[in-house]
């Protein structure tokens, strides 16, 4: 069977549902009609807030998605392509189940984030730039602080533990990313990338096509979670190549009704004269373009993840994920580990309530936090 450790790095790479190949066409099957409308940010998360970072000769802007006013803080760090709000569902279980505080960070060149250098996504940068704002916004006396990564974010959280960027460190939680399996999924990666949608007619065309070919496999999740990962555009609709990525869309438009000849007439002239527009959804980060960090994120991260002094937590999707050094530190009880099944790359976004319900306990096992009153494990 073979592994599905191409989705641990950038882009989750989930089994086709249904037979459907990437870039081909899908309609809805018969039955209720699902609802991908978008879900706003403020139904999970309390307050937005834009981050001021120095950075050499010019400043950076990260954006925060927070919530909660006690307890040790909850540092999220999100996979590639992806964004904060690929943790808003989660947020809202694990604030019900445990004291804490969340803070959930945009990287750079993710989300809402604005750097001077985009292109820059090494992890020794990546790592200083979370340092940067956990020090900018605590100032030198942080609260104890649990960090927490998906995929790219949990390389990025082990290499910003081990560099010692987060002093008031309490623990540690990586989620479906191994350096073996992530290393060996590299050559793939490319390819993957190849086969996705360039562009969407809408933003619900993008979540339908994340639920339906697997990327995200809930549709909450998906709902809000997509419009992190892509981002409206306009462009000359006489443009070729426009206008035919658009047609790679997986969904059917409804064609559009004939008519209104008059009101059309009196916008010739208007239009003769303007360059016409077309609106479309694409992808925020061109992940194709970031190949070579790919090696610097994964390689030696199971060392890294194991020397690391605070405890910690590692959740997988299947145990085939696990490399030789993880198995022999799982054996000699370096870090408690938790397979979630049934789940696809995005466990935390699969399976909110089971990632938040392990979590919780790893907190209170260790004394970080207390469960809330009225919650029952």
């Amino acid at each position: 069977m073979e592994k599905q450790l191409h989705l641990n790095l950038l882009a989750s790479r989930p089994p086709m549902a249904g037979g459907f190949q990437s870039g081909s066409k899908m309609k809805m099957g018969p039955g209720r009609k699902k609802d991908f409308t978008p879900l706003l940010w403020s139904q999970y998360f309390e307050t937005i807030e834009d981050v001021e970072v120095e950075n050499e000769n010019s400043k950076d802007i990260f954006r925060l998605y927070c919530s909660g006013s006690s307890g040790p803080v909850l540092l999220l760090l999100h996979g590639g392509g992806h964004s904060a709000l690929s943790w808003a569902v989660f947020t809202a279980v694990i604030c019900s189940r445990i004291s804490c505080r969340v803070v959930a960070m945009d990287l750079r060149a993710h989300g809402d984030t604005k750097v001077k250098n985009p292109e820059d996504l090494s992890a020794d940068t990546m790592a200083k730039d979370v340092g940067k704002v956990v020090e900018a916004l605590y100032g030198e006396n942080p609260p104890p602080i649990m960090m927490i990564g998906h995929s790219m974010g949990g390389a990025i959280a082990v290499h910003t533990a081990s560099a010692n960027l987060v002093p008031s460190l309490l623990g540690l939680c990586v989620i479906d990313v191994v350096e073996g399996t992530a290393m060996d999924a590299l050559n793939s990666m490319q390819n993957f990338l190849r086969s996705r949608p360039k562009t969407f007619k809408s933003l619900e065309n993008a979540i339908e096509w994340s639920v339906k070919s697997g990327q995200i496999r809930n549709i909450e999740s998906a709902r809000i979670s997509m419009g992190g990962q892509v981002q409206k555009c306009e462009e000359s609709a006489n443009n070729p190549s426009v206008s035919n990525s658009i047609g790679e869309g997986i969904i059917e438009e409804e064609e559009e009704e004939e008519g209104a000849e008059e009101s059309n007439k009196k916008r010739m002239k208007e239009d003769d004269q303007e360059v016409k527009k077309e609106s479309f959804y694409t992808w925020r980060v061109e992940l194709s373009k970031t190949e070579k960090y790919w090696d610097g994120w994964f390689r030696g991260l199971s060392a890294l993840f194991l020397s690391c002094s605070v405890p910690k937590l590692l959740l997988l999707a299947g145990v085939d994920r696990l490399d030789k050094d993880l198995t022999i530190g799982q054996m000699q009880g370096k870090f408690q580990m938790q397979v979630l099944p049934q789940c696809g790359h995005a466990v935390h976004e699969d399976a909110p309530e089971k990632v938040a319900d392990a979590l919780a306990t790893f907190m209170v096992r260790h004394k970080f936090t207390e469960f809330k009153e009225g919650f029952l494990c």
